[in-house]
């Protein structure tokens, strides 16, 4: 024991600028959100894949999912029946399928899927 401490190095300590400290908080910070944005990010996946494959079930819908086009909603609309979609005035759609008569089969952000009507819509 002694040999040791006697060839260990001690080091000064050396007083760093606040404003240092505090930007390297602020890194530390930074890094610590990248890594929660990637859990939230893999449940949101399962939540995805959960909702694909209840659409899959509902729908009887085989085939590949293949976005068609992109619609924006033009008002909001409650859903009237277990197959169709609730949309929000402005939200995001992704048409899947143009199906008969005046209904679209669209996805929203979280992933849900059901028919919703071509006259709520806004295609670009």
């Amino acid at each position: 024991r002694g040999k040791d401490e006697k060839h260990k190095v001690r080091m000064p300590k050396f007083r760093m600028v606040r404003e240092y400290k505090d930007k390297r908080r602020s890194i530390d910070n930074v890094e610590r959100n990248i890594f929660k944005f990637k859990k939230s990010s893999e449940e949101k996946s399962k939540k995805m894949e959960k909702e694909e494959k209840l659409f899959r079930e509902t729908f009887m819908y085989h085939k590949e999912i293949r976005v068609l086009t992109t619609a924006t909603a033009g008002r909001s609309v409650p859903s009237q029946r277990r197959a169709d979609l609730p949309v929000t005035a402005g939200e995001q759609l992704d048409v899947i399928e143009a199906a008969q008569g005046h209904a679209v089969l669209c996805r929203n952000a979280q992933g849900r899927y059901g028919y919703v009507l071509v006259e709520h819509l806004n295609f670009r």
